[in-house]
């Protein structure tokens, strides 16, 4: 009695109502999948890049620390720390957590004595 025509209309193509719940949920799902691809995955790529680096940390490295200084490593402690040699004779004992960045590889660790 009190409803008029178009009102009935729209209420007829709504009942169904999935397809409009999908296209009201694209827009989200794009800027998630653009997201992913342009900052969470290049993110991980080079965390898991930098994590294998430290892990690859051997004697006679060129390293830049967190702090800026760059040292060169003398001994690998164990799994977590290295000692490093700041300048003649100064050395410190630095957690792998803190190396920024590996400058210059060493020489591979000679072990033939001729």
């Amino acid at each position: 009695m009190f409803v008029t025509p178009a009102f009935a209309q729209g209420a007829a193509s709504a009942a169904p109502g999935g397809t409009d719940f999908l296209i009201q949920l694209l827009p989200f799902v794009l800027i998630f999948v653009i997201m992913w691809f342009l900052i969470l995955r290049p993110q991980q790529k080079r965390a898991k890049a930098q994590a294998e680096m430290i892990k690859n940390v051997r004697r006679g490295d060129t390293i830049v620390t967190a702090g800026g200084i760059i040292a060169k490593v003398v001994k690998v402690i164990d799994d977590g720390e290295v000692q490093i040699e700041i300048a003649e004779n100064v050395r410190a004992r630095l957690s792998r957590a803190m190396i920024a960045d590996v400058r210059a590889k060493g020489e591979p660790v000679k072990t033939e004595t001729p």
